[in-house]
């Protein structure tokens, strides 16, 4: 069932279009995702779907009594209210039917004498309906709603307490969304909702919004979320809006295939229009094939011509390329322990980096994952343990705050002061390549957004040519089609990879392995992001079965015998299962193997041999599968173990 419906949508500022005449639906229950490029128009139009803006043209139509929920970006509690007592204001018609219950049932106590007359009937009446009715809005179970979704949001028991005007931006933002969910509208309108939320929130938000009652529309420059809540994407891409089905990783895929159709399309067509206006050429003034060539011009004339396909916008393109190789032990850390000022974080933190090994931390905020990086790059002393580094490490730092910029400095000499032997015109293709083109080379860094310095910090990192990048909160600041070619760069990178993000995508896409920081402890998972999951999950039933077995051998009478036996029958479920993963990653190493051979008996073909360009790519893929395989054999390795 539709319940929103827009018909030749079109808007403009000052005379400039941001879009014309778009169409687009929503229906029942859908769970739709908005992308394109800063600038396209999302944000209005979202706000011309919530009724904010009126379009220019067009005509929106909506089904009777549609409740729709927007999330807005900077939202501010100033009731005086506690964080409990602002979610329960949502449901102050339950609260209000609650009272009436009650005094529907002093009223029945005090006339329960009088239980043969029509008004006490018509009492026990008035009290079933509405209970029935309470009990069916949850009226029975709002307190505990409220409690649940307020803990998902990472506000414990005390803080419910607290007055929600004195919560951070933040914090408040969390609060506004927590209220929205209770509010069950029809549709949810979501822009940008993973701001300000850690990883253990967001996981807990993708499982609460996949049963969400109502239709939803997010737009959100978190490909990973957006992987795991929506199965539509609307593409707002050169004023125009296209429809896609799937999930983000799905709509890259067709949107990829599209276009390479649409050229293979365009370019045969500029072919037939360049044959055919040869032949008019030559043939129009030859008596004997005058007739032909006109009739070609009439075909020609009335072709339908294919416009030149467009990508989304103008993209970053780069690459890191190190300029030395390094060994193959580039780091070496055993029972570290990082703080300030003699303050330990209690951490022993414990781990190998390897040659073309891409290890991402996580772990909530404030557990120290920007510490335990300024600790190896010595910016602080450990408090504890050891570092070892190997031999040839250059080291390329990214840090999150982008201090590495001179704030005085314009953004041409920004890169022309650290490479002075570098051509003018070369340094402006380098920054054009991360579109700083024409004057923008001339802006000073103070005046750029994130995003531009973000950029920034990045072209200057390209230029160091390191094989060891150890970069903090990376994608911080860019936007989605950024965040997409920074991948592609860290992923085809012939170097090693350190770094902290909470970017899921990022970690699930680029990591070899991931190193979990918790207040205590730390935790090395041999996987990517999928593959730390995964294993956190399985870990998490093990030690439950275990703790539940633990009890019911304490509070069984049988014989010993018997837990004996039950307890041989697990542990040799447990081998059986390892033995099966064992199997499986030998079948992966020996398919790596294969392929790697397959590639090298390419390389010794003569017309691979003449190509420089060609065995480069050949070796590119051998190390690809090379650190895939050994991402595999050491999971065998820790299985063996």
């Amino acid at each position: 069932m539709l319940i929103v419906q827009g018909r030749n949508i079109s808007r403009s500022f000052g005379g400039e279009s941001l879009f014309q005449n778009v169409n687009f639906q929503i229906s029942d229950q859908t769970r739709i995702g908005l992308v394109g490029p800063n600038g396209a128009g999302k944000s209005t139009l979202l706000k011309i779907i919530t009724q904010e803006n009126e379009p220019n043209t067009g005509k929106m139509i909506y089904k009777n009594n549609l409740s729709i929920g927007y999330l807005e970006q900077s939202p501010h509690f100033h009731s005086g209210n506690t964080l409990y007592e602002e979610m329960a204001q949502v449901f102050s018609y339950l609260q209000a039917d609650e009272q009436r219950l009650h005094q529907l049932e002093q009223e029945i106590t005090q006339q329960a004498e009088q239980a043969a007359t029509a008004d006490y009937q018509h009492l026990l009446k008035q009290y079933d309906q509405l209970q029935t009715k309470f009990k069916n809005e949850n009226g029975y179970g709002y307190r505990a709603e409220i409690r649940s979704v307020l803990a998902g949001f990472d506000f414990n028991e005390k803080r419910m307490e607290e007055p929600a005007q004195n919560l951070s931006g933040g914090e408040q933002s969390r609060l506004a969304f927590a209220k929205l969910l209770l509010e069950k509208h029809d549709l949810l309108v979501l822009d940008e909702p993973t701001n300000h939320l850690d990883i253990e929130t967001l996981n807990w938000l993708e499982k609460y919004l996949q049963t969400y009652s109502g239709a939803l529309l997010i737009v959100s420059h978190d490909q990973y979320f957006l992987d795991h809540t929506v199965t539509e994407i609307y593409a707002l891409e050169n004023g125009t809006l296209n429809h896609y089905q799937g999930n983000y990783t799905q709509y890259l895929q067709q949107r990829d295939k599209n276009l390479s159709l649409a050229w293979k399309a365009y370019e045969k067509q500029q072919e037939q229009i360049k044959k055919t206006k040869d032949f008019i050429q030559k043939n129009i003034v030859r008596a004997s094939t005058t007739k032909q060539a006109q009739s070609r011009r009439k075909q020609l004339d009335k072709m339908e011509l294919l416009k030149r396909p467009k990508t989304a916008n103008p993209q970053v393109h780069f690459q890191f390329t190190p300029a030395r190789m390094s060994g193959n032990d580039v780091l070496k850390v055993s029972h570290l322990q990082t703080g300030y000022q003699n303050q330990s974080l209690n951490q022993d933190i414990t781990f190998n980096l390897n040659k073309q090994d891409r290890l991402g931390i996580i772990g909530p905020n404030g557990v120290g994952k920007s510490t335990l990086i300024k600790t190896l790059i010595q910016q602080i002393n450990p408090i504890s343990g050891s570092i070892q580094w190997g031999t040839n490490v250059d080291i390329g730092y990214y840090d999150q705050t982008l201090n590495q910029l001179n704030s005085q400095k314009d953004v041409l000499h920004e890169i022309w002061d650290e490479h002075p032997t570098m051509d003018e015109k070369d340094i402006r293709n380098v920054l054009g390549s991360f579109l700083f083109q024409a004057d923008d080379v001339y802006n000073t860094v103070q005046a750029l957004s994130g995003g531009e310095k973000a950029r920034l910090t990045l072209c200057k990192l390209s230029l160091e040519h390191d094989n060891l990048l150890i970069m903090d909160e990376p994608t911080n600041h860019l936007d989605i089609q950024s965040k997409e070619v920074l991948e592609t760069a860290l992923h085809e990178f012939l170097g090693t990879v350190l770094f902290v993000s909470h970017d899921r995508y990022l970690l699930n896409k680029i990591s070899t392995k991931i190193l979990e920081l918790q207040p205590q402890t730390s935790t090395i998972y041999l996987g990517n992001y999928d593959y730390y999951i995964a294993k956190k999950a399985e870990n998490e039933a093990l030690a439950t079965t275990n703790a539940a077995q633990a009890t019911e051998n304490l509070d069984t009478t049988g014989s010993k015998g018997n837990q004996n036996y039950e307890q041989a029958k697990a542990q040799q479920r447990a081998e059986r299962k390892k033995q099966r993963q064992i199997t499986h990653l030998e079948q992966k190493i020996d398919d790596y193997e294969a392929q790697i051979a397959q590639l090298n008996q390419e390389m010794t073909l003569p017309e691979n041999l003449a190509s420089y360009t060609k065995l480069q790519d050949l070796q590119s893929q051998i190390d690809q599968i090379n650190a895939q395989k050994k991402t595999a054999e050491d999971q065998w390795a820790d299985l063996i173990e």
